[in-house]
């Protein structure tokens, strides 16, 4: 409550009627010299001088007890210095003196109850203010809106979830504030905002055998402006962060990133328009192939004072005009730091508009199969409290949150409930084990190197998932300095890998999460391309190569529509290489007949040649044999190795 709601009430005070007296002293029958101390503390009221005006108030209570509007004011005076139990005291001293004396006190004690999460107390008062019909209309709504979050907030501290968090190591907590954690894919690098000499900068530490180290700043990006509120992507190689700017510029906070190229970040530059705008656009999320930019901004089209937003990465690079969230997740409050998780269907985010416990609370909301978000669920209590809950992260596999706070006690993290008044602690960087109903899908990556089969160096070659059932692009990286590349890939879809580059043979591979496809540990691989040869003499060279992304009808040689993405890469290859010629063979595992396996796999390899026939190639330049189950590369005595033995293979033939 502030000075002018004090003054207001008093004026109520003096200008409503009392009705049946009780035995109490109140305004109308005070004394010349209680109504003389009475005025001078409303005058140290409206000077916002609460000290002296406390004083009068208690000189006043101490010679008599019973009056009724010294109680009140003082109340009010505490609860005006988050004092809230001498502010409930003096509430209910009030009412016992007379229940029915001024019936607004009802909605300001529950307000009072409410802020110290006496949830069914708080309602109760509530309830009772709506019943005896005062107060104005927004005052009534506000109480029903209070109704309304108090029984929330009360069924949820009745139903706790499991919340232990636990502070980060000194290497990455210190005297300093640190907050807003982001992780790359495989957890081993964070990086995060710390505040130096007033300033906020990035700072990176590395997870080396599962320790956090010493955490460094990253001096490439840090200015003297505040940088902050950043994601990273899954491999660590590009940041999008928010910097904030001087009032004089006449902007307020904008997006910009940089590229992580060998060991040393790019000059940072601004995303640009459409995205930023004179408005503030900041806490940015990248989705895990890139493609999307979640942010928070109060720019035109708002629903409330912020709003989630979204960008999509077009095909030259820039990004699309974003769209609003629409109001399953914005509120006509304020809804921020949004975390797309690398599963891409699950986002967290913070709010003050959704049913909650005070302040903003923190929300998940699940992405359907059409791509509509879900209604956003309260994580819950403790996670979330009275206080302003922050920015919140979860780990790939979805079993570990990270988030911010000045909160909890760092020497004893299990003794904090974020419930007390905000301390003067730094503010730091915790961990916890999210609850199994609040993680998100299953999510895996894979992690490649890439060489030149003959001399073993490392290649800079480009590396695309593509999602087969719908012949779609997910992801697509072209291999850093070292031949790396770090795609995530989640769960419900089968993918399929292509590693190009000129002057050699591309790799397939095939990763099938679809279905209840258990994800457990990432993908690690190293990958060596064959070079082409340079002269049709020399193209009778190496080995065969897999066509891991050809599929068949069960039992038939029929091809399937997943096999469209590699066909078309083998079709390029024979249109790029017009002196090439290939042998197509098929092969089968060691299920059934002998005689049954060997016609299959000839049938298949044919229909591989009709395939590329009919796209254009001359059948001069192709040929096929069928080799069964007499060429396996792997054992036949489990499903994986029986998936690995049926196969298409091409090879350069004279």
């Amino acid at each position: 409550m502030n000075m002018y709601r004090l003054l207001v009430f008093g004026l109520l005070f003096c200008l409503l009627p009392i009705g049946v007296q009780a035995q109490y002293t109140s305004l109308d029958n005070a004394s010349g010299k209680q109504r003389k101390t009475y005025d001078k503390a409303m005058e140290y009221i409206s000077r916002g001088d609460y000290s002296r005006a406390k004083h009068q108030l208690l000189q006043i209570l101490n010679e008599d007890s019973t009056f009724i509007d010294a109680h009140i004011q003082l109340a009010y005076i505490y609860y005006d210095q988050d004092n809230y139990a001498l502010a409930e005291r003096g509430m209910e001293r009030a009412l016992k003196l007379d229940p029915h004396y001024k019936d607004f006190l009802y909605y300001q004690l529950g307000l009072t109850e409410y802020r110290q999460n006496k949830m069914l107390e708080a309602t109760g008062h509530f309830e009772t203010f709506l019943e005896t019909g005062d107060g104005g209309e927004r005052e009534r709504e506000s109480a029903q809106e209070y109704l309304e979050l108090a029984a929330f907030a009360a069924n949820a501290m009745r139903n706790p979830v499991p919340f232990k968090p636990e502070p980060l190591p000194v290497t990455i907590n210190t005297d300093n504030a640190e907050y807003l954690p982001c992780l790359t894919a495989d957890g081993e690098r964070m990086i995060f905002t710390r505040v130096v000499d007033g300033g906020e900068d990035f700072y990176e530490s590395i997870l080396e055998d599962g320790v956090w180290q010493e955490a460094t700043a990253i001096d490439a990006i840090n200015t003297e402006d505040n940088e902050g509120a950043q994601c990273i992507s899954p491999d660590g190689r590009y940041m999008v962060f928010t910097r904030c700017f001087p009032e004089y510029m006449h902007r307020s906070c904008d997006l910009f990133f940089a590229e992580k190229i060998g060991s040393r970040w790019t000059t940072p530059r601004a995303i640009g328009l459409p995205i930023n705008t004179p408005s503030w656009e900041s806490q940015p999320s990248l989705s895990p192939n890139g493609k999307e930019l979640y942010f928070a901004s109060n720019r035109r089209g708002s629903l409330g004072g912020k709003d989630l937003w979204v960008s999509y990465r077009q095909a030259d690079g820039s990004w699309s005009e974003p769209e609003n969230l629409g109001p399953k997740i914005n509120t006509s409050a304020s809804d921020q730091s949004p975390f797309i998780h690398p599963d891409n269907q699950t986002l967290y985010f913070m709010s003050s508009g959704h049913p909650g416990l005070g302040g903003h609370d923190l929300y998940v909301s699940r992405r359907d199969s059409t791509g509509a978000w879900g209604t956003p669920e309260n994580l819950g209590y403790p996670i979330n409290t009275k206080a302003n809950e922050g920015a919140l992260i979860i780990s790939l596999d979805g079993k570990t949150g990270y988030f911010a706070t000045d909160q909890i006690d760092p020497a004893n993290p299990e003794d904090s409930s974020f419930e007390g008044i905000r301390s003067n602690r730094t503010t730091d960087i915790f961990s916890f084990e999210l609850y199994p109903a609040a993680r998100p899908a299953p999510v895996t990556y894979v992690r490649a190197r890439v060489f030149d089969a003959v001399s073993k160096d490392p290649l800079v070659a480009q590396a695309t998932f593509v999602e087969l059932s719908e012949d779609r692009e997910w992801a697509s990286s072209l291999t850093n300095l070292r031949g790396e590349f770090l795609v995530v890939l989640p769960s419900g879809e089968d993918y399929a890998l292509n590693v190009s580059k000129e002057g050699y043979f591309f790799h397939s591979e095939n990763f099938n999460f679809s279905g209840d496809y258990p994800i457990t540990e990432p993908y690690t691989l190293d990958i060596y391309l064959q070079p082409i040869p340079d002269s049709p003499e020399g193209m009778d060279a190496g080995e065969p190569i897999v066509l891991r992304n050809i599929f068949f009808e069960f039992d038939k040689d029929i091809l399937k529509s997943e096999s469209k993405t590699e066909l078309e890469l083998l079709h390029q290859l024979l249109v790029d290489y017009p002196q090439m010629k290939i042998q197509i063979n098929g092969h089968t595992d060691s299920e059934g007949d002998d005689a049954y396996n060997q016609n299959l796999s000839e049938r298949r390899a044919k229909s591989v040649k009709e395939y590329l026939v009919k796209a254009g190639i001359d059948p001069k330049r192709l040929s096929y044999k069928g080799f069964g189950e007499s060429r396996p590369i792997a054992t036949n005595d489990t499903p994986e190795g029986r998936q690995l033995n049926r196969r298409t293979e091409f090879e350069i033939v004279e």
